[in-house]
């Protein structure tokens, strides 16, 4: 059925008499959309996207061109992953901070001072942050490049691999001052001892921080759906525990030399004894005894 057809179809008029449909109705031709998108019950449009940059930077880009272009009324919304960051992103700095002050307050507990806990924190984190920002924001500024696919965004679940990192990276530190403490208070000076330290645990250290990278690093090969989420911990955690752990052998060494106390205090069940000669005898002697002198001159030794 045609339009030219609709108007001779009859439907009932006045008096039940049948007319045809084009004695009350016309037909006009217009372009209208499909579909009419809504959300949360108003009209919507979506735009969608690629960001050439970081997802962070994207939307608020888009957030400051829509408040120069949209009349009144218009508002933006999001959905996706872009909505779980606008909604959960600014947490991020909160629970970040909390993750620091909780590693802090153990290993202060754990080593009975403050100072060794901050030499650990000073001396990892920021590394690690570095080497995990690298992965996030160094993209090429012209075209597609090759590294692009090794690249993420600051997104919410890379935001879970920082946390995450700073638990993992702050081992590396514990390993070489808790021996160095240990070092010190077998008798060798501070710097002997992280020297020593350093050189010791690096087995050890390699050993982990090899281990925790070559768990992770299958998370950045992962394609189809989801990838993006897995890439975005892997990367995060595998840069990150990479670079990290390549410079806090040299970062935790000189801050130990900074700030780092003496351990070479005596213990308190030493104080008091070291002044005692070694080869005296103090075995009480008897006296001896004595007799009355037949001579009336006293006594005399029997």
């Amino acid at each position: 059925m045609n339009p030219e057809q609709l108007k001779n179809i009859y439907v009932s008029g006045p008096n039940n008499q049948l007319i045809p449909l084009s004695t009350v109705a016309s037909i006009n031709h217009k372009t209208v959309a499909r579909s009419l998108n809504r959300m949360q019950q108003l009209n919507a449009v979506t735009i969608s996207g690629v960001p050439a940059v970081s997802l962070d930077a994207a939307l608020k880009f888009l957030q400051n061109e829509a408040n120069k272009i949209l009349p009144k009324g218009y508002v933006l919304d999001y959905t996706g992953e872009s909505r779980q960051l606008q909604t959960e992103g600014s947490k991020f700095l909160g629970v970040f901070l909390l993750s620091l002050v909780l590693i802090f307050l153990v290993l202060a507990a754990q080593f009975n001072s403050f100072r060794d806990p901050f030499i650990i924190l000073l001396g990892s984190v920021p590394l690690a942050m570095f080497g995990a920002g690298l992965f996030m924001f160094l993209k090429m500024p012209f075209g597609q490049f090759f590294t692009d696919r090794w690249t993420t965004s600051f997104n919410i679940y890379s935001q879970v691999g920082l946390v995450t990192l700073v638990g993992l990276v702050s081992k590396n530190g514990i390993l070489i001052v808790q021996f160095a403490n240990e070092l010190q208070r077998q008798g060798l000076t501070k710097l002997a001892a992280v020297a020593q330290a350093a050189r010791i645990r690096l087995r050890p250290i390699m050993m982990t921080s090899v281990a925790t990278v070559a768990g992770h690093f299958p998370l950045t090969l992962v394609t189809g759906a989801g990838a993006a989420a897995r890439n975005s911990i892997g990367l995060v955690l595998v840069g990150g525990m990479t670079i990290g752990t390549i410079f806090t052998l040299f970062i935790v060494p000189s801050l130990y030399m900074l700030i780092a106390k003496e351990h070479h205090e005596k213990s308190l069940m030493d104080v008091g004894w070291d002044d005692t000669p070694e080869d005296v005898d103090l075995t009480p002697e008897m006296a001896p005894a004595l007799a009355p002198d037949g001579n009336g001159n006293g006594w005399k030794k029997a």
